[in-house]
């Protein structure tokens, strides 16, 4: 399978085939793992997404398994421990962003709204079917993902700009840009509910 991976998976560190064989592109439904993705793919601006599986780890400890309940009421000492934590991305922005997002991602709960019907909408239900291959390539953003960073800017989220948006949407499935030559696009495609 390695000489067929896609071409993005370009590190020799085990961790990122393993990523690319077994959770990119995969539909996730669920509304707290999504957060959570979001937030890493937040996380990862302006970095390679290589250093964020080597501290996600780390970074779910450090923030609570990533549940928004707790971080919503993150305080000073809570930015203070995060910050001086060397296992995480220690940028305040993306601190500040992670606990704004939670927020969010709590007031649109309270609202009604189920963070994965909402975020799964956008798509009618279903992940997009692309067919890119290695002289094609793929995008950055799309016009998708503009309206949706558009939309959760509006709803109060940080960090969810249409380039983060369309990395996420690759990454939880909701479009599955695995190259057509990638054992892992049929293997996604034939997930889909």
């Amino acid at each position: 399978m390695s000489s067929e991976r896609c071409a993005w998976v370009n590190s020799p560190d085990p961790i990122y085939a393993a990523y690319h064989d077994t959770e990119w592109g995969v539909p996730e439904y669920d509304s707290r793992a999504l957060w959570e993705k979001l937030m890493l793919d937040g996380f990862q601006a302006g970095l390679a997404w290589i250093t964020i599986l080597r501290k996600r780890e780390t970074m779910r400890e450090a923030f609570h398994g990533f549940d928004p309940e707790i971080i919503a009421r993150y305080d000073d000492g809570d930015r203070q421990r995060l910050l001086a934590n060397p296992g995480i991305i220690r940028s305040k922005l993306k601190v500040e962003a992670a606990i704004t997002n939670a927020q969010a991602w709590l007031d649109m709960r309270e609202a009604g709204i189920d963070f994965s019907d909402y975020l799964w909408s956008h798509v009618d239900g279903s992940p997009i079917q692309n067919r890119y291959s290695r002289e094609t390539g793929l995008p950055t953003h799309t016009e998708l993902s503009t309206a949706l960073s558009k939309d959760l800017k509006r709803r109060g989220f940080k960090f969810v700009g249409p380039v983060i948006v369309y990395a996420f949407m690759e990454a939880v499935g909701m479009v599955n840009d695995h190259e057509v030559t990638c054992p892992r696009h049929g293997a996604v495609q034939s997930l889909v509910r």
